[in-house]
């Protein structure tokens, strides 16, 4: 059901701090910050040949991110992003095999620009998992 992984997410406390890092001594290629607010983060992509990696720093006061870092000082892994076909039947999918859904369950619109969705980290190892519809 899954495809390619899409990235994987670093929660950061300094997000330009973060970015020179995987810029100037990592040599990587980043993307322009994105504020996302509807999910609460500012992103930064870090472009590799085979996947990506977000920078997630974040932004207003409810933010998911904030709490995170609450608990990771420093920072740290915060989620993996799948790439599936289609995001509904992967969801169904998923819930029928006793899998948790974030969130109303239904997809919104990710950094990308393509529908996405959470899975409980309880159910995937403690690993919080982001699944991404591929562009049709």
């Amino acid at each position: 059901m899954i495809g390619k992984l899409n990235h994987v997410a670093i929660a950061v406390p300094d997000l330009g701090a973060a970015t020179a890092k995987y810029r100037d001594m990592l040599g990587a290629e980043v993307s322009a910050p994105q504020d996302l607010p509807e999910h609460g983060v500012t992103v930064v992509f870090v472009l590799l040949e085979n996947t990506k990696v977000e920078l997630l720093h974040p932004l207003g006061e409810g933010s998911p991110i904030a709490g995170f870092l609450a608990k990771n000082p420093s920072g740290g892994i915060h989620h993996m992003c799948f790439e599936v076909d289609d995001i509904r039947a992967a969801a169904k999918k998923l819930s029928n095999a006793g899998a948790r859904v974030l969130g109303d369950g239904e997809p919104k619109i990710g950094a990308h620009g393509l529908p996405v969705l959470f899975l409980h980290p309880k159910d995937f190892d403690g690993t919080l998992i982001e699944l991404e519809e591929l562009p049709k």
